[in-house]
């Protein structure tokens, strides 16, 4: 191909010319071509790797040069001698006179140089070819990485590391390659190859490992194997990335989702130091952009543009602060280099004006920010400020334009009643003399619920705070302090969101919150307030819409409405329940995948006493999704992530404790129903609302730290515990119970564990504030970075845990139902599992919720398609053999497609596989005949569209190109949208009222082989004459690659015989039948008795309706039509004759092997329909042609012709050689072995031989 003109120095260094003229010459890299290898091969190998100039995986290139000069240009490379042969020509024949025309070498060397590039620009214009800014090299590199691990394209390569593998006693110098899926190495020194190939998914354990003999190592480990690689140039960029990508695994194992590349980041620069890929970048900038987030609590989808160092004057003590901007899509924040010297938010929304200020030797490059609420902010000492400035515009007319927008919006939505929403919080006004309690804000009105229940306009506990004339203690004196603190801070430091916090807000926070201030405060402290000033009219929109619907999370909320804080006067009428059911249920409707949990609805309780309706909602959310991720989904996977880490915080700050409580199985126990509910559940209500004011501004390590402080405080007790229920009752019922406010003016409220508790010795009562202050000093150096450190190995270690969980579960549910052993039903899961993701991350024909379904049952939840059951086929069931695999593949998908969605879960796969590997014979057979005697819906949609039937509707869907399906006339997506369905309207008004599906009549029937012990082999369908021959196409496929071909050929020709005579006579004793009515027929089977009744039109009959005698006669007819015949080449050197022969006994069979017993196929009642076969000798090989020929067709396949199962078991049974087949053990183990090697590089590949190399896998 040709390449963007590159320098080269040293030409000829391991590289041969081969062709040269005096401006370009060709080479072949040595090792490469014709006498390759060698020593000079195996040199040149080691170096490409060690190098890392095998990036360039070409092995001929053609470089040019001029006369007089020593400097070469890399113009064409190819992995072939004829592709570079072709562009050596093209120049040769259109360069070459051009050239000698020209005087000066600079000349020439721009005209090759834009020639060149000329050529590849209109290559990609016609090829569609879009520019990206990966650089060549790295362009090069992966094609080398999809080329060393046959990855196909969908596969997106991150970034590549020079490092050693730990193999062995002797580390193997190589290269580390990073994708979204998988982690790659490979090394090739003197002759030895070694590759790695570790999927994301798999990785149980990663970490950083230094040791005296190992320094700057990493750990990777997996369920069976562990790998350590060294010797990195950059551990901590590269330790980084492959945290992250773990990250985006363990989120796809937990969510099922993909990775989705952003494709809305600038362009990189020309002359930028670093050549990084796009999805390198991508990463990069994601990761900022979560630490951004959650730093300063902004909305989930917000992406930081960039940040730059700059100082902020602070008016409240008159300094310039050292710190840095960051400027993202709808805010500018402002963090200090010293921790909590000061930061501060400001939202766009909020910005009026922004101007650049003169500049002087004290403040230099000054920049000017003015908001809504009169307050100027004023950065200076920024680097490149009219270029921030004109990023800072560019995102305030977004701004601006999107208010406008929705101003629109709300204002048409309440144009009825003249009503228009406006933000009058006193944290968001623009006055700030408004009082922070004011309750003549306007606000918007609520009436989402049924007349009879009364609608809260305030807090709930505004409403239902009693306060008597003698409550006027000195604990109102100091709430009133309190109050006026903030308010005094709120003059010096400013109001609303774009207030300075610094250490001064912290103290007033873990003083403790007025009452009449938290509601709002927690909604500036979480970030709520962003989000919901964002979304004016969500709230109100998102009840409406969830109003009256009913599911599972509905269910669980209404069981639990009465069981939140009960004891609080506020909960214990319609009002407060009516309050806390909509959020709820608005939530549960906003974010499905969580919907509702446990101890959610105590959160959201407490929640709405200090906040109204809508602010409530909006601080659920940012709990939920930002603050605590992952708590309340239906595994509570972060409460079990933190769970560890705070294990992990106990073994490292309270060691002496830690051993004892790991025996006695404690930490585990509590911190669940601590950190799920922020203590709100164990603790007097009064002294749990002080820690979450504290949680909502510093976040989660303040719950580390607390918990830390409690075990701290009951050491000695604990030391002492003998059981877990001791030690459960120091710290719940006699400790945390004991905790106290002092300074709360709120009533007592009875907390339940005080109501339980049967101690006759109060404990000594607990300062709230004091362990707080305790906690701060004692542990208060727990850092958030490292948290989120401690999570990501946790993170691994629980999802893992789950996985492991999971898989047991679904295998003990299965095992009796199975001839699999455990350890075989574990790894079959495991394979399974597999591929339903690696159909997620490289794409399908569906999307990943159609393969997955959390609602269902795990044994059911995961799904794979055609295409993916084909290649486990093909590895795993005994019968996948020869060039018939695909289409039995496609016949057993359709019988254990049991709801006709072109998907198998698990339970379906593995009881198909089941009976295929370790059935009896008989079950073997079964499910053989019960595979064929599905009915060929390809010829019924062929029937169907070429007669002239009145329009009825059936959907076709094609499986694969032999095998079809009939599904129905469902919609098969919410939107209504069938994709990869074909629809053809064929069903009248009258038809559409049924479901004539005649799959689904066979499946339904087979179905119900689960719920009986026995089955009765008379109630089978009858096999008619062109399913038998499938069957027979099928026996004789499924025979080619075993030791015993040829005699399982005869003894099949043998029984084939054998049933081509009793169908012949079986004809005698149903013509009868058939001439008094034709209301017994179906499919061309003359079937009485039980036969008939089951397809009798109105019980799921072959389109029965609309359809007359005549039309049905003549629709079976077509159907069975269509028949082809099987080819047998003579491997002896004798010429073959085509011949018919006549139908002999089974004696004759045996005893005249001058005959052919294949030409038993051609018996029938009519010459004309007889299946024609060559006379064959002892010698002869069978050969079937391929699938996509075209075979003569006989005219007519005689419809009364049939068989059934019993007379096909009964005949195979004569011939040992197929008994004894049939009967062979499987070694399933052996399979799955095979497989997963195979589908190390979880690509699906063809046949075990198209996978040579040897790879270590996780």
């Amino acid at each position: 191909m040709w390449v963007n003109p590159e320098e080269v120095l040293l030409a000829n260094a391991l590289w041969i010319i081969e062709r040269a003229n005096p401006y370009f010459i060709l080479q072949r890299r040595k090792g490469h071509g014709e006498g390759g290898g060698g020593l000079a091969g195996l040199l040149v190998g080691t170096l490409d790797v060690v190098l890392d100039s095998s990036a360039r995986v070409a092995p001929y290139r053609i470089l040019y040069q001029t006369p007089d000069s020593l400097i070469y240009w890399t113009v064409a490379c190819g992995s072939a001698r004829k592709e570079i042969t072709e562009h050596w020509e093209w120049l040769e024949h259109n360069l070459l006179e051009t050239l000698s025309i020209f005087e000066n070498e600079n000349d020439i060397t721009t005209f090759v140089r834009g020639k060149i590039q000329g050529i590849i620009a209109e290559y990609s214009k016609i090829n569609g070819i879009k520019e990206d800014d990966d650089t060549q090299k790295f362009k090069e590199t992966i094609v080398k990485f999809r080329k060393l691990f046959g990855m196909p394209e969908e596969e997106k390569l991150v970034n590549y590391y020079s490092c050693s593998y730990w193999k062995g006693k002797v580390p193997r110098q190589g290269w580390m390659y990073l994708s979204i899926n998988h982690l790659c190495f490979h090394s090739f020194l003197l002759g030895k190859e070694a590759k790695v190939v570790i999927r994301w998914v798999d990785i149980t354990l990663l970490e950083k490992n230094a040791t005296l003999l190992l320094p700057d190592g990493i750990k990777v480990n997996t369920r069976s194997s562990e790998h350590i690689f060294l010797v990195f140039l950059s551990i901590g960029e590269t330790f980084k990335l492959m945290e992250q990508l773990a990250n985006i695994a363990m989120r796809q194992l937990l969510d099922n989702e993909g990775f989705e590349q952003d494709r809305s980041l600038p362009k990189l620069k020309k002359k930028s130091p670093k050549r990084v890929s796009a999805l390198k970048r991508d990463l990069d900038a994601r990761a900022k952009s979560e630490r951004y987030r959650v730093f300063f609590r902004l909305p989930k989808d917000e992406k930081l543009d960039g940040h730059t160092d700059c100082t902020l004057w602070t008016p409240f003590n008159k300094i310039h602060i050292v710190g840095q901007m960051f400027v993202s899509t709808n805010y500018i924040c402002f963090n200090s280099k010293e921790e909590c010297q000061c930061s501060l938010i400001i939202p766009l929304r909020e910005v009026t004006i922004v101007e650049k200020a003169d500049s002087s030797s004290v403040l230099p490059s000054p920049l000017s920010i003015s908001t809504k609420n009169r307050m100027t902010f004023l950065f200076a000492n920024l680097r490149d400020r009219d270029f921030l400035v004109q990023r800072i515009s560019d995102f305030l007319q977004q701004t601006t334009s999107k208010m406008y927008f929705e101003k629109d919006l709300v204002g048409s939505y309440n144009s009825s009643d003249d009503e228009v929403y406006s933000r009058q919080s006193s944290l968001i006004s623009s006055s700030p003399q408004r009082s922070l309690c004011s309750e003549t804000d306007g606000e918007r009105q609520f009436n989402l619920n049924d007349s009879s229940v009364p609608t809260a306009r305030q807090t709930l506990m505004t409403m239902y705070r009693k306060r008597s004339p003698e409550e006027f203690s000195p604990k109102l004196a100091k709430e009133f302090l309190k109050e006026q603190g903030w308010k005094m801070h709120f003059t010096e430091y400013g109001q609303g969101v774009c207030m300075y916090r610094t250490e001064k807000t912290k103290e007033l926070v873990l003083k403790g919150i007025p009452e009449s201030m938290r509601g709002e405060l927690w909604l500036l402290f979480s970030g709520a307030i962003n989000e919901m000033a964002t979304h004016p009219g969500y709230y109100e929109d998102i009840v409406e819409k969830s109003m009256g619907k009913y599911n599972l999370a509905t269910e669980e909320i209404e069981r639990d409405l009465h069981r939140s804080l009960p004891e609080h006067p506020a909960f214990q009428n319609e009002m407060g329940i009516a309050a806390l059911r909509r959020v709820l249920t608005a939530y549960a409707f906003r974010n499905p995948n969580i919907g509702y949990c446990q101890a959610m609805n105590i959160v959201t309780s407490v929640l709405l006493l200090y906040a109204k309706e809508e602010e409530a909602f909006w601080l659920l959310v940012a709990l939920c999704e930002r603050m605590l991720p992952d708590y309340y989904n239906t595994r509570v996977v972060g409460a079990l992530v933190d769970q560890g880490v705070f294990e992990e915080l106990a073994r490292e700050y309270v060691p002496q404790l830690y051993f004892c409580m790991q025996d006695l199985g404690v930490i585990s126990t509590i911190s669940l129903s601590w950190f799920l509910t922020l203590f709100l559940s164990v603790m007097p209500f009064e002294s749990a609302v002080v820690m979450v004011d504290c949680f909502f501004y510093e976040g989660i390590k303040v719950i580390f730290q607390l918990a830390l402080a409690v075990l701290d405080a009951n050491i000695d007790k604990l030391l002492n515990c003998k059981d877990d229920g001791e030690a459960m009752t120091v710290l719940g019922r006699r400790y945390l119970d004991s905790l106290t406010n002092k300074d709360s003016t709120l009533p007592p409220i009875p907390h339940l564990h005080s109501l339980l508790s049967d101690d006759r010795e109060p404990y000594p009562e607990v300062d709230i504030f004091a362990l707080i202050r305790t906690s701060y000093e004692k542990f208060g150096s727990i850092r958030a970075d490292v948290i989120e450190q401690m999570r990501f190995k946790q993170r691994l270690r629980v999802i893992q845990t789950l996985e492991d969980s999971t898989k047991r579960n679904v295998v003990r549910t299965i095992v009796t139902d199975t001839a699999f052993s455990m350890d075989e039903l574990e790894e079959l899961y495991a394979l399974f599992k597999a591929e339903h993701l690696t159909s997620c991350y490289w794409g399908g024909n569906s999307s990943a919720i159609d393969r997955h379904d959390p609602s269902l049952p795990y044994l059911e939840q995961y799904c794979i398609d055609f295409e993916q059951f084909k290649g486990m086929f093909a590895f795993l069931f005994p019968w996948a053999c020869g060039t018939h695999s695909d289409v039995l593949a496609g016949r057993l998908f359709r019988l254990l497609d049991e709801n006709g969605d072109s998907f198998i879960n698990f339970r379906e796969f593995v009881v198909g596989l089941s009976i295929a590997c370790h059935g009896d014979l008989a079950e073997k057979l079964k499910l053989l005949y019960k595979m064929h005697v599905l009915p060929d819906v390809k010829a019924i949609a062929d029937r169907i569209q070429t007669s002239n039937l009145e329009p009825v509707f059936v959907i076709i869907t094609p499986v694969d190109p032999y095998c079809y399906r009939v599904v129905g006339d469902e919609p098969r997506s919410k939107g209504g949208v069938d994709e990869g369905f074909v629809t053809v309207n064929l069903r009248t008004e009258k038809a559409k009222r049924t479901n004539a599906q005649d799959n689904r009549n066979y499946i339904q029937m087979w179905s119900q082989e689960d719920k009986s012990k026995t089955e009765n082999v008379k109630d089978l369908p009858r096999l008619n004459q062109e399913q038998f021959i499938e069957l027979c196409k099928t026996m004789y496929n499924m025979f080619s690659e075993d030791p015993n071909e040829q005699e399982l050929y005869h003894a099949t020709a043998t029984v084939t015989s054998l049933l081509l005579e009793i169908g012949e006579v079986g004809k005698l004793f149903v013509s009868q039948p058939i001439k008094e009515g034709h209301h017994c027929k179906s499919q061309g089977i003359s079937c009485g008795g039980k036969e008939s009744q089951q397809y009798h039109p109105g019980q799921g009959g072959l389109f029965q309706s609309g359809l007359g005698d005549e039309e049905k006669l003549s629709s079976e007819q077509a159907l069975c039509s269509q028949m082809e015949e099987i080819k047998l080449e003579d491997s002896s050197p004798r010429d073959n004759g085509a011949s018919s022969a006549m139908l002999i006994s089974d004696d004759e069979t045996k005893d005249d092997t001058s005959m052919s017993s294949y030409s038993v196929l051609s018996a029938g009642s009519h010459e004309e329909d007889k299946l024609h076969c060559e006379d064959i000798a002892e010698d002869t090989v069978l050969v079937r042609n391929g699938l996509t020929s075209s075979l003569p067709r006989s005219t007519s396949v005689d419809k009364d012709w049939a068989v059934t199962f019993e007379q096909f078991l009964a005949s195979l049974l004569t011939e040992p050689v197929l008994v004894r087949y049939f009967e062979k053990p499987v070694v399933m183990m052996a399979k799955i072995a095979n497989a997963k090697n195979a589908r190390m590089m979880g690509k699906q590949i063809t046949s075990a031989s198209d996978y040579e190399i040897s790879c270590a896998s996780g």
